[in-house]
């Protein structure tokens, strides 16, 4: 029980990774705060949380605005009186099957704004709660697509722009005793990667799935529970004299 009466808001947790950490967090013993703009998904992972026998709080919301971020924060201080860990995991796959340099601008703002800025907005209103309480930890999902070409160039910049706000912060805030880091997922089975919200038949999906486990040295993809395990080792006192690192997850696609 790492997370024995800690509260963690996870953002994008109403499906794929946030679900699966946002459980492995109730898990441990922690109270979640589910922040999505998926009311039935996040009502689906509050549930799920419940069953472990923790509580867990559902906060509708936008979490790539500031407005967003402030109601997710008032709305868990009102219900938890405070917040120790923070995982920013909402995000996007970009829309585009071809080219990307040249994509729509709406739809790179897009990829940006969920992606990235809402790991700015919602790490601004929760670090002044971790400052004043004297200390804690954020978690943000980057990927390996941050160091590899092997999706868009929008949600390439976004993703290493995660890992370079991961290190200023980091470096700003570890004598404060607030850690920074961040988990970069490879080849995973999620509903972003499957093609399911494509709409790929079964057949498919599991088709591409193994496409892409061939590109992985373990000859695999990995799992959400994968990058849970990943997120909560780094939120934890385990991992108390790390910051500013970054765990990719991705059985030795980099290395391959």
């Amino acid at each position: 029980m790492r997370f024995q009466g800690r509260v963690v808001i996870v953002t994008g947790s109403s499906s794929g990774f946030g679900r699966a950490t946002a459980v492995r967090f109730g898990r441990e013993g922690a109270d979640v705060v589910v922040a999505d703009l998926d009311e039935s998904g996040g009502r689906e992972t509050v549930a799920l949380v419940q069953e472990t026998g923790r509580a867990a709080e559902l906060v509708v919301a936008d979490v790539s605005t500031g407005d967003g971020a402030r109601s997710v924060l008032e709305r868990t201080l009102a219900r938890f009186g405070t917040v120790d860990v923070l995982v920013n995991n909402a995000g996007i796959a970009p829309p585009e099957r071809s080219n990307s340099w040249d994509a729509p601008e709406d739809s790179w703002d897009r990829v940006l704004r969920i992606n990235l800025k809402s790991v700015y907005v919602c790490s601004r209103a929760v670090i002044p709660v971790l400052l004043a309480k004297g200390g804690g930890a954020i978690v943000n999902v980057a990927s390996i697509a941050a160091t590899r070409a092997v999706s868009g160039a929008s949600y390439a910049a976004a993703k290493g722009g995660i890992l370079g706000y991961t290190l200023q912060v980091a470096a700003e805030l570890a004598a404060r005793n607030v850690r920074v880091n961040c988990v970069s997922p490879g080849y995973m089975r999620t509903p972003m990667t499957t093609g399911e919200r494509l709409g790929l038949d079964a057949p498919a999906q599991e088709a591409l799935l193994e496409a892409f486990g061939r590109l992985v040295p373990m000859q695999r993809t990995g799992t959400v529970d994968d990058i849970a395990a990943a997120i909560a080792y780094l939120a934890s006192d385990d991992a108390g004299y790390v910051t500013g690192q970054e765990i990719v997850v991705d059985g030795g696609f980099l290395v391959g």
